[in-house]
């Protein structure tokens, strides 16, 4: 092996970027090192839903980079052969109240099937279909099935992506690193050599790159869930998740686990502490739909650190004034989602080379730095 590569960053991009090192052709015959000091890191906080198809976000570059990333997770699954637990393609349910907000929702859905045929079909449901899916539910809305979504547990893919690439070509290390000036590595042993460095530690970008004199435009959000026991039901495992309207995501995980959240606290920045505010704000956004459950049933909290971009959009490349050091962050809510595309697409160029472009994704990379 004669090239080293850093990644500074165990979350959705950083084990990513290294599982796709060491499997990719060619990217096995790379050295690669993984620094986290695991301090709050998103994914490892998350849970999420992959269902980016019917979002009404008008940002098209984002749209195209979630809906390649639904595709790419599809595809990972299948190449790490990832368990049921992990990801699970069990179909999502987006619900509505409103019959016009519905019927517009499902002509959305019938004109974006037509560019993501891996949307799977879709399907318009009454309140009583959907309590069929979920039985979970005593309160059902109506809704759309889109059969192509999923549900992931991002602790749980990280840690999996990363024990695979450590059986071929990653070592991980769990510590703080630093750049100097220069944008060398600094470790606790000191200076350490690499050929690429990719930065995936989310919205600390600011404090890494700030020897650099750059900054970034990058804020942190803290995000809270909750994990609750419910009956268990036989066909729990297969549940769909749901995505009501101006609610927390209701997503039941099988051997009656479920996972409501996550709240968006803009003023907290690093601070992982839990709060009862947040948690019975998850609660009482899940009793909208499960009046049965009580803080009894709380069985875990869960608090992560998200970066958000001035636009709300992931970016990611390579900085010019610095080549060997590749950046990605912003991801926000949707990190599950697009992660491991940033991931690949990072892993790619550092293993086939070339400059790519990536404009379909995103803005230049220099509207994110100053």
């Amino acid at each position: 092996m004669n090239e080293k590569v850093a990644i500074i960053g165990g979350g959705i991009v950083g084990a990513s970027a290294a599982y796709y090192l060491s499997s990719l052709p060619g990217g096995s015959q790379i050295s690669v090192t993984l620094y986290d000091d695991g301090a709050g890191q998103a994914t490892k906080a998350a849970a999420g839903i992959i269902s980016p198809w019917l979002s009404k976000r008008r940002n098209q570059r984002w749209y195209q980079l979630a809906k390649d990333g639904a595709t790419t997770l599809m595809t990972l699954a299948r190449r790490a052969n990832l368990a049921t637990d992990i990801y699970h393609q069990t179909g999502t349910i987006i619900t509505r109240t409103n019959e016009k907000d519905l019927h517009d929702l499902y002509v959305l859905a019938q004109e974006r099937q037509i560019d993501a045929p891996d949307m799977g079909d879709v399907e318009l449901l009454t309140a009583k279909e959907v309590q069929q899916r979920i039985p979970l539910l005593t309160n059902p809305q109506p809704g759309i099935f889109v059969s192509g979504g999923a549900r992931i547990d991002g602790e749980a893919l990280v840690n999996e992506l990363l024990a695979q690439a450590q059986q071929v070509n990653l070592t991980v290390k769990h510590e703080r690193v630093i750049l100097d000036s220069d944008g060398n590595l600094q470790a606790s042993t000191g200076k350490q050599h690499f050929d690429n460095v990719i930065i995936a530690a989310g919205p600390r970008l600011n404090d890494l790159l700030q020897p650099l004199g750059i900054k970034t435009a990058v804020r942190p959000q803290k995000g809270q869930l909750i994990e609750l026991s419910v009956p268990d039901y036989n066909t729990q495992e297969n549940m769909p998740a749901l995505m009501p309207e101006g609610e927390r995501d209701f997503i039941p995980f099988g051997y009656g686990k479920l996972i409501v959240g996550a709240t968006h606290d803009d003023e907290a920045g690093f601070n992982l502490t839990p709060t009862p505010e947040a948690t019975q704000d998850l609660l009482d956004s899940a009793k909208q739909f499960a009046d049965y459950l009580t803080a009894d049933n709380i069985t875990k909290v869960k608090v992560g650190t998200r970066a958000y971009s001035t636009d709300f959009a992931p970016f990611f490349g390579r900085l010019k004034a610095h080549p060997q050091l590749l950046v990605a962050s912003g991801l926000g809510a949707s990190g599950l989602t697009t992660g491991p595309l940033i991931g690949r697409l990072l892993a790619g160029t550092l293993i086939y080379g070339g400059i790519p472009d990536w404009s379909n994704y995103e803005k230049p990379l220099a509207d994110y730095l100053s």
